[in-house]
């Protein structure tokens, strides 16, 4: 029995190349979307099912998948607390974002490990849906280490990584790290074979480096601009090479604080829609008042828009995704359904659950967003009303 309809006469698909439909139904049973069409059929019609009108000014389109996430709403991933996962969860549907990645930073390995053997054996109901975890750090390189604590930093290795791999029982999904550093080929050839996605990040990297990774299987760069050697016309650095290289993929913080307006319509025009994962990087005190919060061990000052470190690095984000949407037009100039896409279908092809997630189709998870004027107005996780 189908148990959910939403109708309208906007949706995005989610799709590349996609403009909005219009006139739509969206038939959802069990969590899945099972029918989509422009006129509802007489066996669908029903007194059981829920119907849900949008009005002329609101939009369906995909729920937004959120790769690289630290925390929000009071919670971080490193508190290793089923409760305070559970309130991530559920808070996340405010923002648009029906899935994730929880993700790390650069802590002691029995820190991480915790982390890692929470998230695996968590029972996934309510809420945005864990995809998975990324690793940031510890494998970085000290010089771009931004707001990762120095202390715990290591050189990449191959054994410490199999031993995460098994404890996460094959959630870990990305891991950001230093291809540079001593025993970071070896580390990009494991993640590849195993299906990680090896980015790099907090990285020194040169142009020749970077070639030698992606031989290996290198093909995303974490928060391009930030904690990684710039672009310099006798050295691409690890910005210049990642903008270069199609086989590298970018993700995006758009929040106006961590890249300069201009270069993200720069990022954006010179890797294509096709290439952008937009990201929040958000950390616990996303949704909270001004104040001082903690990420790592490390004090966090949050005041207009910014989270920073004593010394003023930058400190994650308080970027909500619907936020990013909004910012990403506004800085770029590129259209409502490319800057979706950029938060859907993307990540759900970098994570391989294209089959279930990142659009709006038939035999997809009903996650789906109401969208007017900016704004988040309505969010399903598999046919369930988050907000």
């Amino acid at each position: 029995m189908t148990e959910l309809i939403l109708k309208g006469t906007r949706m995005l698909s989610g799709l590349p190349n996609q403009t909005s439909d219009d006139s739509f139904y969206v038939a959802v049973n069990q969590g899945k979307i099972t029918e989509v069409g422009h006129t509802i059929p007489s066996h669908l019609q029903t007194g059981k099912t829920k119907v849900v009108t949008l009005e002329k000014s609101q939009q369906l389109i995909p729920g937004f998948i959120d790769i690289h996430i630290h925390g929000g709403y009071g919670v971080d991933v490193m508190d290793h607390s089923d409760k305070g996962l559970h309130h991530l969860k559920t808070s996340l549907p405010k923002e648009g974002t029906t899935s994730f990645l929880a993700t790390t930073i650069t802590q002691s390995t029995e820190s991480i490990e915790q982390v890692i053997t929470q998230v695996a054996n968590y029972s996934n109901y309510n809420g945005s849906e864990i995809l998975g975890l990324h690793i940031e750090g510890p494998f970085i390189n000290e010089v771009r280490k931004g707001a990762q604590p120095a202390t715990y930093i290591l050189d990449p290795s191959v054994n410490q990584m199999e031993r995460w791999n098994r404890l996460s029982k094959g959630t870990i999904k990305q891991v950001t790290y230093a291809p540079e550093r001593p025993n970071g080929l070896a580390l990009t050839d494991y993640l590849s074979k195993h299906n990680i996605t090896p980015s790099i990040g907090h990285s020194d990297a040169t142009f020749a480096e970077i070639e030698a990774a992606l031989e290996k299987g290198l093909s995303q760069a974490t928060h391009l601009f930030n904690g990684m050697r710039p672009l310099h016309h006798r050295e691409p650095g690890v910005v210049g090479t990642a903008l270069l290289m199609d086989g590298i993929d970018v993700e995006l913080i758009a929040d106006g604080i961590h890249i300069h307006p201009q270069m993200v319509q720069f990022a954006w025009k010179v890797k294509g829609t096709n290439r952008c994962l937009l990201i929040t990087d958000s950390m616990r005190a996303k949704g909270l008042a001004e104040g001082t919060y903690d990420l790592g061990g490390q004090d966090v000052e949050v005041k207009d828009g910014q989270a920073t470190l004593a010394d003023g690095s930058l400190a994650g984000s308080i970027l909500p995704m619907n936020d990013a949407i909004v910012n990403m037009m506004r800085f770029s100039g590129c259209t409502f359904a490319e800057a979706v896409q950029m938060a859907t279908y993307n990540p759900a092809k970098k994570l391989n659950v294209l089959k279930r997630k990142g659009s709006i189709e038939v035999g997809k998870d009903a996650d789906f967003v109401i969208w007017e004027d900016g704004k988040v107005i309505q969010t399903f996780c598999k046919g369930h009303e988050c907000l």
